[in-house]
């Protein structure tokens, strides 16, 4: 019998790779002869340099860059040289987290850090680059971090505008032809868990502004710089991004990403699963095991378990999760391929009892949802009503 197990962390308990080794310890206490493939996974929501490390096997890379500030800083970035694959998170470089409240000004701050990142990763010669957008200190729309790879853009009198968002409203032209070479050659992705907009109610600077020291009467200049450079945008690179989903995530780099780059905005679980092969590994399996610290109705928004079922539903693959704790909202996630919800306590217990002794909990949890599949499998066929999952999907 061949079982994928494809867990999320168990935050503050247990990583991924760790989850997955406890999960198989489970599976081979009933199945020893089984073939397990174990592949950990993630979401991306947050932390996408240290998420390729773990999953991708990845290696850290630090560089000095400009922080949001424009003062120096040390950024990591993640570098998987046998995929030539570079995973760059935008807060580690132009973050809010790294300025203190007295030193946020979105007018100022700069994603040119950013910028300099995945400069950095184009000299190791990478094809492909995943750029994680969030929790920024910024709201220039990514001029920042394209002026660090040669991108420039001038006003109505063909002079450099400085690129920082208080200028946005005097660029009138954006020159692309002095970008560096190998951009072309890079397939770019945004991560970006957000739908937001670049303008408007629901835009950056209207939701985010705010929180990175925006005054009311900020807000309006930078939705209006925005907006303009939308129109700058869509004049002289043919790429329209004001209404674009996601456009409006970190300050409007979403926007900025796919214009001066020609990203592509995804979730951050369909890019994390891609690139470890899960479609692909879960073929030929009998069952599909994940889970995560908790799964509730927000697990199918976005979140690993969800995408690992999915790819378990394509191909009609019997999927069991298994949670540190256990919200509402099942049905919606059995819709959606968790055919069913297992938690790893025992019983009632202390949450620091059951986090510093997760991998004992989940194997133990592992093995009764393996046990209880196999007890179904000779017989749900027979017994399974209409519709239900043993009719439609136990092989025996």
């Amino acid at each position: 019998m061949r079982i994928v197990i494809a867990p999320n962390a168990f935050k503050g308990s247990l990583t991924s790779r760790q989850a997955a080794a406890a999960m198989a310890l489970g599976v081979r206490r009933v199945l020893p002869e089984a073939a397990i493939v174990e592949v950990p996974v993630a979401d991306g929501g947050d932390g996408l340099v240290d998420i390729a490390i773990e999953t991708l096997g990845g290696r850290a890379r630090t560089v000095t860059v400009a922080g949001p500030d424009s003062e120096p800083i040390a950024a990591a970035f993640c570098y998987v040289p046998q995929m030539r694959f570079a995973a760059i998170e935008m807060a580690l470089a132009s973050g809010l987290a790294l300025l203190a409240d007295d030193r946020r000004n979105p007018m100022t701050a700069t994603t040119r850090g950013t910028g300099q990142l995945i400069g950095a990763a184009l000299e190791l010669g990478v094809t492909h680059i995943a750029v994680g957008i969030g929790g920024s200190a910024t709201n220039d729309g990514g001029i920042g971090m394209a002026a660090a790879l040669g991108v420039r853009f001038f006003d109505d009198a063909g002079n450099d505008v400085e690129p920082i968002a208080a200028n946005l409203a005097r660029i009138r032209r954006v020159d692309l032809s002095q970008r560096l070479p190998g951009v072309a050659r890079v397939r770019f992705e945004a991560v970006c868990d957000v739908d937001n907009p670049l303008c408007g109610e629901r835009g950056a600077s209207a939701v985010y502004g705010p929180q990175k020291g925006a005054s009311p009467e900020q807000v309006a200049v930078l939705d209006a710089g925005l907006a303009s450079l939308a129109t700058v945008i869509k004049h002289d690179l043919g790429v329209d991004v004001i209404d674009l989903p996601g456009a409006g995530a970190a300050g409007g780099l979403g926007a900025g990403l796919c214009a001066f780059l020609g990203a592509e905005l995804r979730r951050g679980v369909d890019v994390i699963l891609e690139l470890v092969g899960l479609p692909q590994k879960v073929a030929g399996a009998q069952l599909v095991l994940t889970g995560e610290g908790r799964i509730d109705r927000q697990t199918a928004f976005g979140k690993a378990p969800a995408g690992v079922a999915a790819a378990a539903r394509a191909r009609d693959i019997p999927c069991i999760a298994i949670a540190g704790s256990v919200g509402d909202g099942l049905g919606e996630l059995h819709a959606m391929g968790i055919d069913a919800v297992f938690s790893l306590c025992p019983g009632p217990i202390a949450l620091a009892d059951a986090m510093a002794d997760g991998a004992r909990y989940l194997a133990a949890a592992t093995e009764q949802a393996v046990r209880g599949f196999l007890a179904g499998r000779t017989d749900a066929v027979q017994h399974a009503g209409p519709g239900a999952v043993g009719a439609r999907r136990i092989r025996t």
